[in-house]
């Protein structure tokens, strides 16, 4: 799932004000932003299978440390206290750590049965929407649809350029990964894995310090 986490973010908005959505979009893909960096240490492994049927050529071999439930609860806690001792803001800490956790739900509602519940179990969690396109592709874009909605409604004053800018990036890069050829490498992965960085850096920019509910919340005096 890729406009999935993206909609969730822009859906928290509503939920905390406060909290910048570039903050949002690193808490709702931090997993992902781990993972390249695992996946290039050989810490982690997944592999490309073209004739694999189904939305996604890639297999993901193993990947507990970024994606394993128990994992993704705990960067989550280590994420919601890095925002609280920056912000000193509760309400914000608290969403970016349900948005880390919200990462692995939708992961395991799109994936095949390949996300763990704990780094070396058996059990094996996927409901593979993946496995019909048509599906996933509505659902992520009903998914990107309603959070844009809730962000609307959230946010005011801002030059919408910026967040139409933003959107129109987000679906030419869904559907380049929709349309285009396989990725050459694992390598190729990891480097589109950690371009996220650059939507990030977007999601501050949309949402840059003077407008309202920019950057990280104050403490309240």
């Amino acid at each position: 799932m890729f406009l999935g986490h993206y909609a969730v973010a822009f859906a928290a908005k509503r939920a905390a004000p406060a909290t910048s959505l570039g903050t949002l979009f690193l808490a709702s893909v931090f997993v992902d932003l781990l993972w390249p960096l695992l996946l290039l240490a050989g810490v982690e492994r997944a592999r490309i299978d073209p004739g694999i049927s189904g939305l996604s050529p890639l297999v993901f071999e193993h990947y507990p440390v970024s994606h394993s439930l128990l994992m993704v609860c705990v960067w989550a806690l280590l994420a919601g206290g890095a925002y609280y001792a920056v912000a000193r803001e509760r309400r914000g800490a608290t969403i970016v750590a349900l948005l880390v956790v919200s990462h692995w739900l939708l992961d395991a509602v799109a994936h095949r049965a390949d996300l763990a519940l704990v780094p070396g179990g058996v059990v094996r969690v996927g409901f593979g929407l993946w496995n019909a396109p048509l599906a996933s592709v509505v659902a992520e874009l009903g998914l990107f649809a309603g959070g844009l909605l809730l962000y609307l409604r959230a946010t005011r004053g801002q030059k919408r350029w910026r967040l139409w800018a933003l959107c129109a990036l987000l679906l030419a890069i869904f559907a380049a990964d929709l349309l285009g050829p396989p990725p050459p490498s694992i390598a190729a992965v990891a480097a589109a894995g950690l371009a996220q960085w650059l939507l990030v850096a977007a999601g501050w920019w949309v949402d840059r310090p003077g407008l309202p509910g920019a950057a990280l919340a104050l403490p309240a005096h």
